[in-house]
């Protein structure tokens, strides 16, 4: 299997995704994942499609070795992901996010892997100082939280770290959304649908900073996009991962959710001093790959009200759907 693709993290929100994409476009797709959140039903419909599934940890140097064997590209996806998870255990996050990764870029190197794809994040541009100017890749990273650090820190190592023969690309996703295979529900968009759906009481903090959003699928579509690049035009660069349009404050999202539900109640707690405020351009990406999402917010809502019509999730306020229980 010589033209493998390796995604860590490959059974998770995006990665079961971009997993499904890549093998039905006829790659030779194996995952490395650790299964955190209880995904032994996504492995195993992966198993089924052809796709081969490492159950282990990023950590393991055994298992690592053996997911990156015969491997051509690799998509880094494996994280301790958000801000409140990796708040809560800082240390893990460190051996996860920082240590691991640093290991899987030369353990990458070593096994003759052409191709890296890091999944990165727009909280790398934290408080901007005028966000209502879109910020390209060229602007200053100003990271605000421990995940975002470490994904700064983490990028600056990959894209230094060509002379290994591995040819990286950074994209630096919107905020995700939407119906996954493995949902979450901790994310801004379909949390807020989620709690006005069940006629709950929302509140909503910060709701005039501005964020960017991108649907899980078109995520996966757009590291699909870099892979199927020539590797000269991404080859040590990064690219910002949405849509110009979709950037959108809170209380725009809250105002989106209600054209299509007039359950619940919102209540605002006005902050002046939200941490992260940014407004994205995803120009480049459009401009010099041809990548456009297919998805906007209002459709992510619309599936995920459709969702939870139809009772997909079972319980959706069940303990799994979040990163942090």
């Amino acid at each position: 299997m010589a033209n493998t693709t390796l995604i860590t993290g490959g059974s998770g929100y995006i990665g079961s995704l971009l997993a499904r994409e890549l093998n039905e476009a006829g790659r030779d797709v194996r995952v490395l994942d650790s299964l955190l959140h209880g995904q032994e039903d996504i492995a195993a419909e992966q198993e089924q499609a052809g796709i081969e599934v490492i159950r282990a940890d990023i950590r393991d140097s055994e298992a690592r070795r053996r997911a990156l064997a015969g491997a051509e590209a690799v998509v880094h996806l494996a994280a301790i992901v958000g801000d409140p998870a990796c708040a809560r255990d800082p240390q893990a996050s460190d051996e996860v996010n920082v240590q691991a990764t640093r290991e899987l870029v030369a353990d990458a190197g070593e096994a003759g892997v052409e191709r890296l794809v890091f999944a990165s994040t727009c909280s790398n541009y934290g408080r901007m100082t005028d966000p209502t100017v879109p910020i390209t890749e060229e602007g200053e990273l100003s990271p605000v939280s421990l995940y975002a650090e470490q994904k700064v820190g983490m990028e600056k190592l990959i894209l230094g770290a060509g002379g290994n023969g591995v040819q990286p690309t950074c994209l630096r996703f919107a905020t995700v959304y939407g119906v996954g295979r493995r949902m979450r529900f901790d994310l801004t968009v379909n949390e807020f649908t989620r709690e006005l759906w069940a006629d709950r009481e929302l509140e909503v903090f910060g709701e005039q900073f501005w964020r960017p959003y991108i649907h899980v699928r078109d995520a996966g579509r757009a590291v699909r996009t870099v892979l199927e690049t020539p590797a000269e035009k991404v080859t040590g660069r990064v690219f910002n991962a949405g849509r110009s349009g979709e950037n959108y404050r809170k209380l725009d999202l809250v105002e989106e959710i209600r054209k299509q539900t007039d359950r619940g109640n919102v209540s605002y707690v006005h902050r002046d001093e939200d941490p992260r405020d940014y407004k994205v351009s995803f120009d480049r990406i459009r401009s010099e790959l041809g990548f456009e999402t297919l998805m906007t917010v209002p459709d992510g809502i619309a599936e995920i009200i459709s969702a939870l019509e139809e009772e997909r999730f079972g319980d959706p306020f069940d303990g799994r759907y979040r990163n942090v229980p």
